[in-house]
């Protein structure tokens, strides 16, 4: 059964850093595109990292560049998310995302929360 399983949120104050993960199961990260998506409240979801398959391409969104970076183990099958320097505006809930052809499979997110 396929399944993506979100991990590491929680509250921190601006600056600080988390780390979320994304454990992945009936298939392998490797073979998929793996993304990270957020989304804030009342705001539609939005891409925030991506990962490729073949080669390990990573791709960000323009407000997370140079303070997130995405990663894969795939002897884990897990994908990571380092968030750094965060900021109020990084609030959301975080959404792992998988896709090849045809399939994408999403988890149920974990909530991020910056705060003051």
């Amino acid at each position: 059964q396929v399944q993506l399983v979100e991990s590491g949120g929680g509250l921190v104050q601006p600056g600080g850093s988390l780390r979320l993960s994304c454990s992945a199961s009936g298939f392998s990260v490797s073979s998929y595109e793996m993304n990270w998506y957020r989304q804030a409240p009342g705001k539609e979801r939005e891409l925030v990292a991506g990962i490729t398959s073949a080669g390990g391409s990573t791709n960000y969104a323009d407000s997370v560049k140079g303070r997130f970076t995405i990663s894969r183990d795939n002897a884990k099958n897990t994908v990571y998310l380092q968030m750094n320097s965060l900021k109020p505006e990084d609030t959301a809930v975080y959404y792992c995302n998988a896709v090849r052809w045809r399939s994408e499979y999403w988890g149920r997110g974990t909530r991020v929360t910056v705060f003051s």
